[in-house]
């Protein structure tokens, strides 16, 4: 195979002289790297970098991360996204402590049988923590193989995918397997990126079939996806005499599990807002409301949906709210749910309570629907 000199040789040397530095890069800790591998799936470094750090600072150890309560995980977690990596990660913890004398696993089957560890997040670790020879395969290294070795098949597919697992096995050196890893994720993420690659600085330029076809953006080759959908969501804000607001948990096995909330949900077709958040509120506290003053909307983008978020001050007028599924909820002063997890569309509101004019739980406030 001619390219494999220049992707043993010349990516390698391109990566010792263009490696970015980042925190969980030259650590001989397996707990550092494992970390920073489930926070880098499916996000960019830029964004994990400063949570890496904080998160690192709350939770130095997997004992302590092991002994931490999942409220204060999630909190450590805020505003990254995808939540279920960090209840996977806190169980793996507990894992690791209690089977394996709080190391993390250096045999393929044990590491692939904690939460959250999948077949690139396993080779990642493996090959980087403890050189095992193994090829990690994410978005960038499908990138530069697709393009590099002219394959125009649907990457979306499974054997395709296994495909490319198996070529990426082929071109690993017996030396050095993790750089070499790190060198194909780093060559996709800074040189070989999607839409405007940097061919003229790339050390596979010379034997890239996408290049010479002068065609590189037309790989990877993916089928085409569904447009995303647009929701309308409104929330209701709710008020004891003492002026704490009502909050109520996800469950732990939904999207942002475990995450606090403020109640509400979907907007139908033909409804108002503020009709939504009068029949959400009913079935999922059981009480009546008057809506009041709406307090702001917040669109936010996830992975498979858009979401444009009412928020509105509500009364009580009849019922005492209790949740109808028996999720946990508690009244919390502004000050305390700063010390709580919020998804990010939810931490956009309570800035806006915690403003002088919004935060308004006044009884003589006027409701009107």
């Amino acid at each position: 195979m001619e390219q494999r000199p220049y992707f043993q040789k010349d990516l390698l040397a391109w990566f010792d002289a263009h490696r970015r530095e980042m925190p969980w890069r030259d650590t001989p800790d397996p707990y550092l790297i494992w970390v920073a591998e489930i926070m880098l799936q499916q996000t960019r470094v830029d964004q994990v970098r400063p949570y890496f750090e904080r998160f690192i600072r709350r939770f130095p150890d997997v004992h302590t991360l092991a002994r931490a309560s999942i409220d204060d995980v999630l909190k450590a977690w805020e505003g990254l996204g995808y939540y279920r990596r960090a209840h996977y990660l806190h169980q793996a913890a507990r894992i690791i402590v209690e089977r394996h004398g709080g190391s993390i696993p250096s045999d393929p089957e044990a590491l692939s049988k904690l939460p959250g560890v999948g077949p690139y997040t396993l080779a990642a670790v493996l090959s980087i923590a403890y050189q095992y020879p193994i090829a990690a395969v994410d978005g960038n290294v499908i990138r530069v193989l697709t393009r590099a070795f002219g394959i125009r098949e649907d990457v979306s597919r499974q054997a395709t995918r296994q495909k490319l697992q198996d070529l990426a096995g082929t071109l690993l050196p017996e030396h050095r397997p993790g750089d070499f890893n790190q060198a194909l994720m780093e060559l996709g993420a800074m040189v070989c990126t999607p839409t405007q690659p940097a061919c003229t600085s790339c050390p596979l330029q010379p034997v890239c079939k996408a290049y010479h076809e002068g065609t590189p953006t037309a790989y990877p080759v993916k089928k085409k996806t569904a447009p995303i959908p647009h929701i309308h969501v409104a929330i209701g804000i709710l008020y004891d005499t003492e002026g704490r607001i009502l909050i109520t948990r996800r469950p732990e096995d939904a999207m942002l599990g475990g995450l606090w909330e403020f109640p509400g949900g979907k907007v139908e077709e033909h409804e108002s807002p503020a009709e939504a958040c009068k029949r959400e509120l009913k079935k999922e506290l059981g009480i009546d409301v008057e809506v009041g003053p709406k307090i702001g909307e917040v669109k936010h983008t996830y992975s498979h949906f858009r979401m444009t978020l009412h928020a509105f001050h509500c009364k009580p007028v009849k019922g005492t709210p209790c949740t109808t599924d028996g999720r946990p909820m508690r009244w919390v002063t502004p000050n305390e749910m700063h010390r709580l997890a919020f998804p990010r569309a939810n931490q956009k509101i309570i800035e806006k309570l915690t403003s002088t004019l919004a935060y308004m739980p006044a009884s003589n406030m006027e409701y009107t629907l």
